[in-house]
């Protein structure tokens, strides 16, 4: 599992699947490293014949992080927000983008089917804004336009994500993941806590790294409404969301769909902010459907 040069950083990735066949790029969410993608859900996707590319984040993972650089607070920020004055952040959605859009290109792949959770599903929207002709097609998961009506996370959740890390002993780490992932998690479905242990402990012997979610939080609120852009994006579009989503909430789906000329909306009863084995097999099933109806699609003879 190497690093590469994209984008003028250092991208950590790996790598699933045979070559010859078509990409899947996944790209994470907040403060979260390319390995919560489960293993299973890669393997599902490389099973319906899909070479499968996870990356870390730039300032997350393995990959290179921006030390030092300072992010607004968020009061401040969602304040400036409002008034339309804008804050200074470290880097944008937009660059987070192009990283990935670069990595592509630096690893020779010239399409790819684009499949973001989360703030990473912020990202891919705009890969699909920006760099549409690097697309076959695009996924978007329990994501959001940024519209600042829709409803907002709960409190227990989004407290839970952003609370500071008490502690670095592994005892405390692993309580502090506990807390996030039944906080955010899949009401519907079983609270496996021996298998989120064992996730949160190889995680966070991977990686962890704090003020990188900070910076990347400033990038979410700095890019606003994506309303208007979205509206100009012109690959096949299939939108995933929980149903009870505590993070996202499930009209932040609808939103996204809406504003997608041509989404398709899958929503699942029981799925909140995470992405429990039960439906692991049901998701890579939707997004490997959408893949190859979009790849299937002919150009219209003018």
């Amino acid at each position: 599992m190497p690093h590469i040069t994209a984008n003028g950083l250092e991208l950590f990735y790996d790598e699933n699947g045979d070559r010859d066949k078509e990409t899947i790029l996944l790209v994470m969410g907040l403060g979260a490293q390319m390995t919560l993608w489960p293993d299973e859900f890669v393997e599902a996707l490389v099973g319906e014949g899909y070479h499968v590319v996870r990356y870390d984040n730039r300032d997350i993972g393995l990959s290179e992080k921006f030390e030092g650089a300072k992010a607004p607070g968020i009061k401040m920020q969602m304040l400036r927000k409002v008034i339309r004055w804008p804050a200074k952040v470290p880097y944008s959605l937009s660059d987070m983008a192009d990283d990935g859009a670069a990595l592509l290109g630096a690893l020779g792949i010239e399409k790819a089917h684009v499949v973001g959770a989360s703030m990473g599903g912020m990202i891919a929207q705009l890969m699909a804004v920006n760099h549409g002709d690097k697309l076959h097609s695009l996924t978007s998961i329990m994501s959001s336009t940024g519209n600042m009506r829709l409803p907002q996370a709960d409190k227990v959740a989004m407290d839970a994500l952003t609370a500071p890390i008490p502690s670095m002993e592994e005892e405390a780490l692993i309580q502090h993941g506990l807390h996030i992932a039944r906080s955010i998690g899949s009401p519907g479905f079983p609270f496996d806590e021996q298998r989120q242990r064992e996730r949160i402990l190889t995680n966070m012997r991977r990686s962890v790294y704090q003020p990188g979610m900070q910076r990347q939080l400033a990038a979410i609120i700095d890019d606003g409404d994506r309303r208007e852009r979205l509206a100009r994006v012109d690959v096949p579009t299939l939108v995933l969301h929980g149903e009870a989503d505590p993070l996202v909430k499930p009209a932040a789906g609808k939103d996204t769909a809406d504003h997608i000329p041509g989404a398709k909306l899958v929503t699942f009863p029981g799925w909140g902010h995470d992405i429990p084995a039960e439906l692991i097999r049901p998701l890579a099933d939707e997004i490997t459907a959408h893949a190859k109806a979009a790849s299937a699609r002919k150009p219209v003879a003018a």
